[in-house]
Parts: structure tokens; sequence; C-alpha cells
């Protein structure tokens, strides 16, 4: 673990991996220190947020670097089901790519249970881990210059939901109705970091 000082009021916890950020994460949700004011995860990072006038970042780090990690496993958040039409414009190439055939990637994408990693890229957009090493497909090499909401993707390790019409470079396998982002909801986002996900086939 390496931490760094982002200005007078954050500090970046630098760790190995999705897993571990998940992991730290959830550990400081569950019992948010006094004075840290939010947290941001990414890839490798966490963002701590914090209010100097409550606790000092020395303080701060130390409490971070004594901070157990929740195993993987362990990481528990609340489930959310996303019913799927499976009709995306990428789907029987990625079905050719991939030697499942259409019927085999839809299968393999539904089986799965996925936990949201972190948000990034559009408000309401979560980068899904859990994700069959089958369908592990780099992004188009040419980016559509729009997608439309709700549209459900792949793109490497990831899979997630266009939370509105933008560029996009995922390959798409199928679409959803369910509102991603929604600013009357509290929260507005849906898929937050620790919820889990299934996707389920609908017609």
């Amino acid at each position: 673990m390496n931490i760094l000082q982002c200005g007078s009021e954050a500090l970046l916890v630098d760790v190995d991996g999705i897993d571990a950020v998940l992991g730290l994460y959830a550990a400081l949700s569950d019992r948010l220190p006094e004075g840290v004011t939010e947290l941001v995860p990414a890839a490798r990072t966490l963002l701590v947020c914090f209010d100097p006038a409550v606790i000092p970042a020395q303080e701060l780090a130390d409490l971070l670097a004594g901070t157990e990690p929740v195993p993987a496993e362990a990481v528990r958040g609340e489930l959310v089901e996303i019913p799927v039409y499976y009709d995306g414009a990428d789907l029987a190439e990625v079905g050719e790519h991939t030697g499942l055939g259409e019927h085999g990637v839809v299968e393999l994408h539904t089986a799965a249970e996925y936990t949201v990693a972190f948000s990034g890229f559009a408000p309401g957009f979560g980068y899904l881990t859990g994700l069959d090493r089958q369908l592990h497909l780099p992004r188009r090499a040419i980016p559509r210059t729009h997608v439309p909401a709700g549209a459900v993707a792949i793109a490497g390790e990831f899979t997630g939901v266009y939370p509105r019409s933008s560029p996009g470079g995922w390959q798409l396998i199928g679409r959803t109705e369910v509102p991603l982002w929604d600013p009357a909801r509290r929260p507005p986002a849906l898929l937050r970091p620790g919820t889990r996900v299934r996707f389920r086939e609908t017609r």
C-alpha cells in the first residue's frame, strides 16, 4: 500500500489491483472514519477525501495503513438484477470471435454475478468485474460516435451499461430499459461501488 497526499484535503491510496481497492473501500465504508468526507475507488487506487480540521493528514494516513481490507469473497453489497434484451450490434461478432456463438455469449454473460468495482466515464457508469475470461475482448478499433442509453457492453475484463447516449468503443451485446442514472433518486446511481449485479435475459 502506497499513500500519497493530494492537496490539503485528499489522500490517494495505491494498492494491488481491483480486489484490494474494493476490500479497502468496503472496510472503510462499513465504519467511515471521522473526518472522511468521500471515498472514490478506481482500478488500482482509492481516493480518500477528508476534512483536515477534523483529522490531520498524517493521522488519517496512519489509520489507512493499519486498515485491513475486507477479503474479496466477503464483499457483499446490495444485489441488483438487470433484465437485458440480448440483441446488441456486436453480439454476432462477439459470438464468432469467441467461438461461443450468440447463445453461448448470452449464457456466459447471464451466468456470472458481477461486482461494481468503480464508477467513471459518465455519471452512473459502473465498471463491473466478474466477466468470464472467454468474454475478455478488446475495445473496438474504431469507437462508435453514438451508443444508445441502456446499451449493455463488454471490453477487456469489464462489463457495463451505458447510462446515457454517448460515444463509446465497447462491444455492444444487449440493451436494458432500467435507468442507471436518475437525479431524482437517492442516490442517483443505481450501480455504486460494491453493488452486486446479475443480468437476466428478457425477450
